[in-house]
């Protein structure tokens, strides 16, 4: 009996708790979007993805030539030069995916390059939501930009344009 009503008012008090906590909607990547310097960041991190995609492509495109000219000269090769040829164009396709597994790896350089450029701005915008959070005393912060499962929200919660107004 004890235990049902201590289950019960504990309950009723974690009911009344999430009723009392202030909540609001941010869609994060609305305001990166509107804001210039991102947008330029963005541009910057995609022409050197463009540079460097073409460059490996490049390099694909000599593994191909390569490969169709010793197609075409192995007949007349001896076994130890067709053998070293082989090495060549194997060493040089490998050097060519450890190049692209460097530039777009998980941990690579576009990666590394687009936290140097992106990071400071994302700093930016969870500082206006942490200003304008703790000035209207809100408790709860959701990006609804992001996977983290909000299915339904009132638009009484979204705030993404007074936090931009403080941006």
């Amino acid at each position: 009996m004890k235990k049902s009503i201590l289950f019960a008012a504990f309950a009723l008090l974690m009911t009344t708790a999430a009723f009392s906590q202030r909540i609001a909607i941010v869609d994060v990547n609305a305001l990166l979007e509107a804001m210039p310097e991102y947008q330029t960041a963005q541009s910057d991190i995609d022409k050197i993805s463009a540079e460097w995609r073409q460059d490996i492509s490049q390099d694909y495109d000599k593994i191909k030539s390569m490969y169709n000219k010793y197609q075409a000269e192995q007949v007349l090769l001896s076994d130890e030069v067709r053998k070293q040829r082989e090495d060549e164009i194997m060493d040089f396709e490998k050097s060519v995916r450890e190049k692209q597994k460097q530039r777009f790896g998980p941990e690579g350089d576009l990666f590394r390059k687009r936290q140097e450029m992106v990071r400071p701005i994302q700093d930016k915008v969870f500082a206006a939501i942490d200003s304008y959070a703790n000035d209207r005393g809100i408790d709860i912060v959701f990006d609804k930009s992001s996977s983290a499962g909000l299915l339904f929200a009132n638009e009484e919660f979204d705030k993404t344009e007074d936090v931009r107004k403080r941006l």
